[in-house]
């Protein structure tokens, strides 16, 4: 109790709620965020069950235009499914996509980075020129590959099954450098200070040293990143479902709700791409707002009271 009425007068939720820009980029993201995994008890239809889908009410138009239906307030797409309802099931799979990707690159990027570090040497060396081979290649030029050879190898029916852990391990991996590089430059800061010689001479070992001292004096850069790095990995997933490399159509996200949307975008119904777009820039845009001020917020000589 003492410890919520501590944080509710921290400086941290002072300059949080005096910040418009903070407060409504986060409102907007807890409503997208609430919504989406809340999908399965608002959402007026399943997309998953296709039993309740008629192919008769394709590309029905919003309920404010001509030949609409009052069942489907943002219309149909070119399956027949309500457009509310497969945006909100699919944006559940985007989040989900962006925050395990995020997850598995902070994990590999701050053992490296601790490692590299704190060790130093030719050892630091070599990870560093690892990191730097994998930055030489784009993270979509990394997930259209493993994408199609596992496409190829498996085939489409496997791939629709493991879409979601297929892709989290595919843009995590491709990302782990960008943490591995700042982590490291924290601790070779960190390292020469008081408290780590004198863990040292005490005799301390060298991973508790790096776990339990240096890690925690490190994580300050790690949070902002990684508000960064979940906007990225949602429109890394985004784009790869709109080159056929994603999501499948089966299997809703936003990204692949555009693909499926635009060869229809000229015919007329062009609110099977827009309406799936537009919650795309919401949610990125919502994101990367929330991470610049925790940016500023954390960064001394940006942030202003």
């Amino acid at each position: 109790m003492q410890g919520w009425r501590g944080f509710r007068k921290s400086y941290f939720v002072y300059s949080f709620l005096r910040d418009p820009m903070a407060m409504g980029s986060f409102l907007c993201l807890a409503i997208l965020v609430m919504v989406s995994f809340g999908a399965p008890l608002i959402a007026p239809h399943d997309p998953y069950d296709s039993s309740t889908i008629d192919i008769m009410d394709s590309e029905m138009p919003p309920l404010w235009l001509d030949q609409s239906d009052a069942r489907f307030l943002l219309g149909t797409d070119s399956q027949g499914r309500d457009m509310l309802s497969t945006m909100l099931y699919g944006m559940r799979v985007s989040i989900l996509i962006g925050l395990g990707a995020v997850a598995l690159q902070a994990f590999m990027g701050i053992f490296v980075g601790l490692v590299a570090g704190y060790r130093g040497g030719r050892f630091d060396a070599f990870l560093m020129r690892l990191a730097d081979v994998q930055l030489s290649f784009s993270t979509y030029m990394v997930a259209i590959f493993f994408g199609a050879l596992f496409q190829a190898a498996f085939g489409m029916g496997r791939y629709e099954q493991l879409a979601v852990p297929l892709l989290v391990i595919i843009i995590g991996f491709a990302e782990w450098p960008q943490y591995a590089r700042t982590v490291r430059a924290s601790v070779l800061a960190e390292k020469k200070k008081e408290y780590v010689e004198a863990a040292r001479v005490i005799g301390l070992s060298p991973g508790r040293i790096m776990w339990r001292h240096i890690l925690p004096n490190t994580l300050t850069p790690v949070l902002v990143i990684s508000t960064v790095q979940v906007a990225n990995a949602i429109m890394s997933e985004a784009a790869l479902s709109f080159i056929g490399l994603g999501m499948p159509v089966t299997r809703p996200s936003l990204g692949s709700l555009i693909k499926a949307g635009f060869d229809y975008i000229f015919s007329g119904s062009w609110w099977i791409t827009l309406f799936p777009g537009v919650a795309l820039v919401v949610l990125i845009l919502s994101i990367n707002l929330l991470g610049d001020w925790l940016r500023d917020f954390l960064n001394p000589k940006l942030y202003k009271a």
